[in-house]
């Protein structure tokens, strides 16, 4: 079943599209005043025909080449390279026959987004606005639910990727690692067993004697993680994890002190959750991706980042209250496993960029499309979660 459902026939393309360029194929004459251009995209075009075939049905997520069909990982340093080089000539020759209907290009290669700042620069936020955003967002993110929710979901997620490792390649780093995760899910378990729902008087504070173990901190899942680095940094296929481990070391540096035992009673837990989300709050910054991997978790439940290959802004509307903003990918093919999957990938960039710019207050009306490009397709519209979609035909037609 498709997740997606086809445009009606007369939805019209908003203005900034209604050009040449958009109206299917990439077209070359569009640039025909510029020579060298030109050259340049009839000498790169069979170049991209070529990486097509042989990446069909790849896609390169986090910098780890994918297999879109089955979701796994593509061990190949010759591919990946590969894949690197399409997603850069493929933009390159889109951004050279779009740009005439381009007021600026935000960015002008793939890139990922990552933090709050490069979506706040995508946006032209203003410095005061940016205050703004991040006053309005962090106590959001930062909730205790959330936290532990994010931590929780960069551990399950590195669990079930050591489950299904190849058992002949084991090393004792990978298996010390694999019991450091059951380790660290056990403490995030006693975390989030409190039940804040629950009535007080059902919280009874335990007595203390001394033979009671000392209450453990948020510093002990920081050492956790130290080592669970130190296992896994060498493997190439947990090193999305490693990242992310290191991503949200910054949250838990900040917070390392504060207490996580469940015995310690009712109020004393509220307050101690309560100071996770201040801490949080107060030392998270724009440029923090650990801050943006909390605002991903807390938008949809997800941990990783996103990639685009194009990001670039359209002229205003003649009454010019309006702003056009395209987000875009390159895709290796059209069929359907790879057009939900970039689809879903380009909903979750378009919601997080209108979540911020609402955050942030502007003026002006933003107005986001979510483009597809791929060598020989057909152009149509789709809409999915209520954005738009457009998918166009890269050729020298």
């Amino acid at each position: 079943m498709k997740i997606f459902r086809q445009v009606n026939s007369h939805y019209q393309v908003p203005n900034p599209l209604r050009v040449k360029k958009f109206t299917g194929s990439v077209h070359i004459d569009a640039i025909s005043n510029h020579s060298t251009s030109s050259e340049w995209c009839i000498r790169t075009f069979p170049k991209l025909i070529k990486l097509s075939h042989l990446l069909k049905g790849l896609d390169l997520i986090n910098e780890r080449l994918v297999n879109v069909e089955n979701k796994c990982v593509v061990d190949d340093e010759f591919l990946t390279l590969s894949m690197r080089a399409f997603k850069s000539t493929g933009t390159a020759f889109v951004m050279q026959n779009m740009r005439t209907c381009v007021n600026k290009p935000a960015y002008k290669e793939p890139f990922d987004v990552n933090s709050l700042k490069k979506i706040c620069d995508v946006l032209c936020v203003s410095a005061q606005q940016r205050k703004l955003v991040r006053l309005a967002i962090c106590p959001q993110v930062t909730q205790h639910q959330i936290w532990t929710g994010a931590l929780m979901e960069i551990l399950n997620q590195l669990e079930i990727e050591m489950k299904v490792k190849d058992y002949g390649c084991i090393t004792k780093g990978f298996n010390m690692g694999r019991q450091i995760v059951v380790n660290c899910l056990r403490f995030l378990d006693d975390v989030t067993s409190y039940d804040p729902d629950s009535a007080s008087w059902m919280w009874l504070t335990p007595k203390k004697d001394a033979d009671s173990p000392p209450s453990a901190k948020w510093a002990d899942l920081l050492e956790m993680f130290n080592d669970l680095i130190n296992c896994l940094k060498n493997d190439h296929e947990f090193l999305l994890y490693v990242i992310k481990l290191e991503i949200m070391k910054e949250g838990l540096l900040q917070i390392k002190d504060v207490l996580v035992d469940k015995n310690i009673g009712y109020k004393e837990a509220l307050h101690q959750q309560s100071l996770v989300q201040k801490k949080l709050t107060k030392s998270l910054g724009h440029s923090s991706r650990c801050l943006f991997t909390l605002l991903l978790y807390y938008l949809y439940g997800s941990i990783q980042d996103i990639d685009l290959d194009i990001c670039c802004w359209f002229s205003e509307d003649v009454a010019g209250d309006k702003v056009y903003l395209c987000v875009g990918k390159i895709m290796t093919s059209d069929d359907d496993k790879m057009m939900m999957h970039v689809v879903k990938q380009l909903d979750r960039v378009l919601g997080v960029i209108k979540f911020v710019h609402e955050m942030a207050e502007m003026k002006e009306i933003l107005e986001i499309q979510g483009h597809l490009w791929c060598v020989g397709s057909k152009s149509k519209s789709l809409a999915y979660r209520g954005h738009n979609f457009f998918i166009h035909g890269i050729s020298l037609e």
